[in-house]
C-alpha cells in the first residue's frame, strides 16, 4: 500500500492536509508526497471563480501547476506508483488531474468545503455562477472513489448516491499546536486574555465578537484581546474595537509563529457566525485552541457540542452578549478558567491529534 498526497494544496496556509498526512504516517502507511501549491486563499480562489475577467489568470496559474505535477506523476514507475492518491484541501481541480494520471490508484479527496456553498457563505446569491460551482463540486465528488469530511452534517450534503464512499475526519490539529508552550495560570488580577485569529468572514463571526468586546468596555470589564488577521469583515469590526485600549489588531501571522501567540493567551474564540455554513463546520480553531492549551469559547452547535462536550464554553451563535458575559464570567472566575483549561485539553490530546482523527479513513483505505 503506497499513499501519494497529490495537488496543489499548501500546508502552511491549510494545515488540515498536513494532519492528515501525519496521521497516516503515524498509522505506519507510507506517504509520499506531490505538491506544486498554488498559492492562493480560499477566498483568493472563490473570488477568482466568481468573477469572470479574472478567470483566465486563476486558470493560468493552475495550468502552470498542473504541468510541474504531471511531469513529477509519470516519472513514477513500478513500485513506485500509488496505490491510493490523497487529494488535499481545495482539491476541486486537482481530483480531476488525479483521476486522469492515476487511473488504476483510488482517489481520495479531502472535500472539507463545497465551492457553491462557500460562495453563498461569503454572500454569492444562488445564480448562474454559484450553479457553475455547484456543478465543480459534483465533478470533484465524482472523480473520486473515497470523500472525506469533516463533520456528519457536510457528510449529509454528499449526494446520497456517494455517501456509503464518504467518510468523516475531524479538522484536527498538527503538533505544533500541542508543543506550543501555554499561557501561565493567572494570578489575582490578572486581566484575562483572549485571541481571535482567522479571515473575518461572516461564517466566523466576528462583528459577534467585536461587539462583544465593546460591551466589556463599556461595563468596565477588563479583558485583553488579540485580533489576528483581516478580510471581508474586518472594517465593520474596526469600526467596533478602535480606541478600545484592551485591544490589539495584528496582521496575519506566520504560521510558524501562530501556535505560540495563541498558546500565550488564556481564551482562544472559535466562531460566532449564524450562516447555514457556521452551523455546520467545527473549525480549525477550535481544535487548535484547544491544542494550545486555551479555554475554548464558540458557538453552540450541534457539530461543536459533538465535538467539545462539556470542555469548553459555547454560547448561542450571533448573540454577542451572550459572549460578553461568558467572557466576563472567566475574568473573574480564574479557578474554572483553570478547570475547563485543563479538561480541554486532555480532551484534545485523546482525540484531536494526527493521529487520532485519522482512525476512521485508516479503516477505510486499509480494508
Amino acid at each position: 500500500m503506497r499513499v501519494l498526497a497529490f495537488g496543489t494544496y499548501d500546508v502552511k496556509a491549510h494545515p488540515r492536509v498536513q494532519v492528515l498526512i501525519d496521521g497516516l504516517r503515524e498509522h505506519g502507511l507510507p506517504v509520499s508526497e506531490i505538491v506544486e501549491p498554488l498559492g492562493l486563499s480560499t477566498a483568493q480562489r472563490v473570488s477568482f471563480l466568481q468573477n469572470p475577467a479574472s478567470l483566465p489568470r486563476f486558470v493560468g496559474r493552475l495550468l502552470r501547476r498542473w504541468s510541474v505535477l504531471a511531469l513529477r506523476a509519470v516519472r513514477l514507475r513500478g513500485a513506485q506508483r500509488p496505490t491510493h492518491v490523497l487529494v488535499g484541501y481545495l482539491g476541486h481541480f486537482d481530483v480531476l488531474l488525479a483521476r486522469l494520471l492515476f487511473p488504476r490508484a483510488q482517489i481520495v479527496l479531502d472535500h472539507l468545503i463545497f465551492a457553491a456553498g462557500t460562495a453563498r457563505d461569503r454572500g454569492a446569491g444562488d445564480g448562474l455562477r454559484t450553479r457553475l460551482l455547484g456543478l465543480l463540486d459534483s465533478l470533484a465528488l465524482g472523480a473520486a472513489d473515497v470523500i472525506v469530511v469533516d463533520t456528519p452534517e457536510h457528510r449529509e450534503l454528499v449526494p446520497a448516491r456517494r455517501r456509503d464512499s464518504t467518510v468523516v475526519v475531524p479538522v484536527g490539529a498538527t503538533s505544533s499546536w500541542f508543543e506550543a508552550p501555554g499561557a501561565p495560570e493567572r494570578e489575582g488580577v490578572n486581566p484575562l486574555s483572549v485571541v481571535f485569529f482567522g479571515l473575518f468572514t461572516p461564517l466566523q463571526g466576528t462583528r459577534v465578537v467585536g461587539e462583544a468586546l465593546r460591551i466589556l468596555h463599556d461595563r468596565g470589564v477588563h479583558v485583553r484581546a488579540t485580533l489576528v488577521g483581516a478580510g471581508q469583515d474586518s472594517d465593520a469590526v474596526h469600526a467596533q474595537v478602535d480606541g478600545l485600549p484592551s485591544v490589539t489588531w495584528q496582521g496575519w501571522v506566520d504560521g510558524a509563529e501562530l501556535p505560540a501567540l495563541v498558546a500565550s493567551h488564556d481564551v482562544c474564540l472559535g466562531i460566532f457566525g449564524t450562516t447555514a455554513k457556521a452551523l455546520n463546520v467545527v473549525p480549525n480553531k477550535v481544535y487548535q485552541g484547544a491544542a494550545a492549551g486555551c479555554v475554548v469559547v464558540t458557538s453552540d452547535t450541534e457539530p461543536q457540542r459533538r465535538a467539545l462536550g462539556d470542555d469548553a464554553v459555547l454560547v448561542p451563535p450571533g448573540d454577542a452578549e451572550a459572549l460578553a458575559n461568558a467572557l466576563a464570567a472567566l475574568a473573574g472566575d480564574p479557578a474554572t478558567l483553570a478547570d475547563v483549561r485543563r479538561a480541554g485539553a486532555r480532551r484534545a490530546r485523546e482525540r484531536f491529534t494526527a493521529r487520532a482523527v485519522t482512525e476512521p479513513l485508516v479503516e477505510v483505505l486499509t480494508r
